[in-house]
């Protein structure tokens, strides 16, 4: 038994120097990532030390934007936890579009403050959507990661961490666009990635292979979802929220639908980049529940959930990451 500790110590502290290029892809989801959470605390307990220093480049939407900026910036998923814990439950509980925003906003700065994309200790990916251009626009923290025009590259456009973050996550109709002012002083009108990119693997796997130059079988991609549940019945709750019930679905809806397709195509474009993605359905009752969740009971069995859906691939990962 002994013989076997010592062989995953030897893994864990020599694993930086093999040829492998380890990526990490979160899913947005709203409240929901609590589950991611629970995956990734069993993934940093598995690799014996912060995230940061053990993937190579991270890519998060929306709540995944929050949670892969963390990481990016040093937080163990215990300290990402105890933010989730104190802001989701109050951000989500408010009953207008309005006040959800600014209370989103005003987390954003608590957690970030004046932080940039030159502050995150590795390569990181922001998804957000431009609402005129309908196109994506994404921050990234390294002139590697250019795709183009890498004599005036500036990391996240010269944009403020949290408001690209706020930005990610700006699931209209239910929080308002956010504006934000790049380096070059351009005024863009964003929103939440997940209408682009829910599973925003695609664009990090594209960094990966053509920005960064790695071959394909050398990458090791974790792509963590929040996981699908059975609808939440809030008709009385949408009365008092000012959020109609439908619009949740439709939005919920979308966003899976987003996530599955990008899923489908990483599958027939980068067949041969290994990927474990992690994401389970699950039926019961009295997990029903939706983006805007605020029960923090509900909430932390979503997180105990994603622990559970790590358990049934641990195995799997400790091969693939170690």
């Amino acid at each position: 038994m002994s013989s076997v500790r010592e062989a995953e110590q030897g893994a864990k502290a020599s694993f930086r120097s093999d040829a492998r290029f380890r990526v990490l892809s979160l899913d947005g989801g709203g409240a929901k990532g609590f589950y991611t959470l629970g995956v990734l605390r069993e993934i940093e307990a598995l690799l014996g030390g912060d995230l940061a220093g053990r993937f190579d480049l991270i890519y998060g939407t929306s709540t995944g934007a929050i949670i892969a900026t963390l990481i990016a910036l040093g937080r163990t998923v215990d300290e990402i936890l105890d933010i989730y814990k104190l802001y989701v439950p109050a951000i989500m509980s408010h009953n207008t579009r309005r006040s959800r925003s600014a209370a989103l906003r005003h987390a954003a700065v608590e957690i970030f403050g004046d932080k940039t994309f030159r502050d995150v200790a590795m390569p990181l990916g922001i998804v957000t959507a431009k609402w005129l251009s309908e196109k994506p626009m994404i921050f990234k923290s390294t002139v590697k990661q250019s795709h183009g025009m890498a004599a005036t590259f500036t990391p996240g456009f010269g944009v403020k961490i949290a408001a690209a973050v706020q930005a990610s996550c700006s699931a209209f109709p239910f929080f308002d666009r956010t504006v934000v002012v790049t380096d070059t002083d351009d005024h863009i009108e964003l929103m939440d990635g997940g209408y682009c990119a829910n599973n925003p693997t695609l664009y990090a796997i594209a960094d990966a292979t053509v920005a960064l130059e790695k071959r394909r079988p050398d990458i090791r991609v974790v792509n963590v979802g929040v996981g699908v549940y059975p609808r939440r019945r809030r008709l009385l709750a949408s009365l008092v929220k000012q959020v109609p019930f439908n619009a949740i679905e439709l939005l919920q809806k979308t966003l899976e639908i987003n996530t599955q397709s990008m899923d489908q195509l990483r599958a027939i474009l980068f067949h041969d980049v290994p990927t474990i993605r992690i994401s389970d359905t699950f039926d019961h009752p009295e997990l029903a529940t939706d983006l805007l969740e605020n029960d923090l009971r509900k909430l932390n069995l979503l997180r105990q959930r994603g622990r559970d859906s790590y358990s049934a691939r641990e195995h799997e990962l400790k091969s693939f990451l170690l």
